[in-house]
């Protein structure tokens, strides 16, 4: 017990001191860990057998990780990237691995070697590329969606390349597609059970555990959720959002899919429930510190020792990977059409090994396609690789301006609540707090714009710096005892994620949201808003008034029909609101466009029987 209370203390003590300092300087935090692995490692000599088990229970991490970014996702936003996922990823693994196998044949290396760490040079490290992506808001770029899709598609690859691995030893393997380490323990009989099937039972299981993770989450989750949430203690939050990364891992590691890709699919499932939020709140924490511990854990990884025994050769190796991803994601970047901040982004955020790496070195040792010299100096190879990677991104913040997409500075500390709140300061909200402050009512206004808070302070008005999304800043805000929430920022995803999470804390809240277009106003009314304002829906009413007037119809006339309009159509808008299918377009959803035609039926009917059925004579206009 003392010496686990110690190296725990050794670690956090060791992250708290050097990460900050890295953070301050510039460098990210994922630096920042992986300078503190190598102080404790290679440096004090901290190394020892206890880093594999720490590395084993950290790269769950990167499980959660993944978890958390399939929750950002719906099924429609994946379906879109799967020109990205096939082309774009699968271009970018088969090219890298081809090159990369190319010149290390050319090298001396045998094909079998070369074949192995061709597919190794192909990976890249989800868990450091989104950690920075996510850090200096990049991930949702051109550059970074690409980046992901890559990603992603390497992830997916990781599964035939294991099962790929056992071939090129050119001997059988009865467990090629399962975790050596798997057949320990509690596991033993069920992994014994799946290595007795035949290979068309086993391609059934594995079919069978992806539909039990999509249909289970889609029906499933919420009467479970809804059960331990009845119980009111928040510590079940955390257990049944631990249970579901868990089990969902452990269902797709042991019928021989990548643990992280089955987490990914299951908060893709669960990307439009009403728990996201929830799930996410509880899983961020434990997502951070084991990613901090699996980036420690690679710093202490590397053995300086066999580095400085012969240093140039391994450096020339970790150079050389670099420069053939740098080349082949630069290629790629130019054929679809990346220009600018999007391709270094692309270009030099890839360049590096990822951690799925050490799992096929380590596979590929067992397998002895590796010698356990040559594993042990291609793991350094790519521990190298990630080193740099934070450079790779200062480079390409430089040669791209990307720095500039970081926020402008820290968010104003909120010191006053209000009973409405106003998020988003633009044309629009700055309209609707005007008229609710001159008349009397108190508002808390908060935007991302430094500038238009800024502009808004001078004018006398008070406004706070701060990025609306975050439900920090709404708490501080005074959301727990607002009357009213105006939902005004431009981004439309953004709107929709602060009502998500507004109507899930505060069921009894008002929610006024600002829509761009009719699908935007389907989206907030799904996503809990009351009332939704089309952006020009109003004026193009006033419009098509003036027009009337000028077309033979009296003021009044002209005004009655606006009214009338504006009424019917609002009523529309909820009633198709209830047909509308996410991810669907509309013309395609059969009962949404009968129902939109009878509505368009009865709103002519409404304006002719308002009128008396008479048409103004067009010449009175003249």
């Amino acid at each position: 017990m003392e010496s686990l209370l110690l190296q725990a203390s050794i670690y956090l003590g060791a992250a708290l001191l050097i990460v900050p300092l890295a953070v301050r300087a510039g460098f990210g935090s994922v630096l920042g860990y992986l300078a503190a692995g190598i102080v404790m490692g290679p440096v004090l000599g901290l190394a020892g057998a206890e880093t594999g088990d720490l590395r084993h229970y950290a790269e769950f991490g990167v499980v959660l990780m993944l978890f958390l970014v399939g929750l950002e996702l719906d099924p429609a936003t994946l379906w879109g990237m799967r020109q990205s996922l096939v082309g774009l990823g699968g271009l970018q693994i088969g090219l890298t691995s081809f090159v990369a196998a190319l010149g290390l044949a050319w090298l001396g290396f045998t094909w079998q070697e070369a074949a192995v760490l061709g597919m190794v040079a192909a990976l890249s490290s989800t868990a450091i590329v989104l950690q920075t992506m996510t850090e200096r808001r990049m991930l949702r770029t051109a550059g970074g969606r690409s980046s992901f899709a890559v990603l992603l598609a390497q992830d997916i690859a990781v599964v035939p390349m294991l099962a790929l691995v056992p071939l090129l030893a050119l001997r059988p393997s009865a467990s090629a597609h399962l975790p050596h380490d798997a057949a320990e323990g509690p596991a033993r009989p069920i992994i014994g059970f799946l290595q007795s099937l035949p290979g068309w039972a086993d391609t059934l299981v594995m079919l069978g555990v992806v539909g039990f993770i999509v249909l289970g989450g889609h029906y499933l989750t919420r009467p479970v959720f809804r059960y331990v949430h009845a119980s009111r203690l928040p510590e079940m939050g955390s257990f049944i959002a631990l249970f579901t990364v868990a089990g969902t891992s452990f269902l797709t590691m042991v019928v021989g899919l990548s643990p992280a890709l089955g987490t990914f699919l299951a908060g893709v499932v669960l990307a439009n429930s009403e728990f996201r939020h929830q799930l996410e709140a509880d899983i961020r924490p434990y997502k951070g510190i084991l990613l901090g511990l699996f980036f420690m854990a690679v710093g202490i990884g590397i053995d300086f020792r066999l580095l400085a025994a012969d240093p140039w050769p391994l450096i020339a190796l970790t150079l050389g990977l670099v420069f053939v991803k740098v080349l082949v994601m630069a290629a790629l970047a130019e054929t679809f059409g990346l220009r600018g901040r999007d391709r270094w982004l692309l270009t030099l955020g890839l360049a590096q090994a990822g951690e799925f790496g050490f799992v096929l070195v380590g596979f590929a040792a067992q397998e002895a396609i590796l010698t356990s010299l040559l594993a042990q100096k291609t793991l350094i190879v790519i521990s190298l690789s990630m080193l740099v990677t934070p450079v790779l991104f200062l480079i390409a913040g430089w040669l791209s301006g990307l720095g500039e997409e970081q926020p402008a500075g820290r968010p104003d500390p909120i010191d006053e609540k209000g009973r409405v709140i106003i998020a988003g300061i633009g044309r629009f909200g700055q309209v609707v707090n005007r008229l609710v402050r001159m008349s009397g009512i108190q508002t808390v206004v908060l935007d991302h714009d430094m500038m238009a808070v800024q502009i808004m302070r001078r004018f006398g008005v008070k406004g706070f710096f701060g990025d609306p999304t975050r439900p920090d800043l709404l708490q501080a805000a005074g959301l727990d005892e607002a009357a009213v929430l105006v939902v005004a920022v431009d981004d439309r995803e953004n709107a929709i994620r602060i009502v998500r999470y507004a109507r899930q804390v505060r069921p009894d809240l008002h929610i006024v949201a600002r829509a761009r277009d009719r699908v935007h106003v389907y989206e907030l009314y799904q996503a809990g808003a009351d009332d939704i304002v089309r952006e020009t829906f109003d004026s193009s009413i006033r419009a098509g008034r003036y027009v009337l007037e000028n077309m033979g119809f009296s003021e009044y006339e002209a005004a009655q029909r606006s009214r009338t309009y504006y009424r019917v159509d609002r009523a529309a808008m909820r009633d198709l609101a209830e047909l509308w299918v996410p991810g669907q377009p509309a013309h395609l959803n059969d009962a949404y466009v009968t129902r939109a035609r009878q509505l368009d039926a009865d709103l002519e009917t409404a304006l002719l029987e308002e009128a008396g059925q008479a048409r103004p004579d067009p010449e009175a206009a003249e």
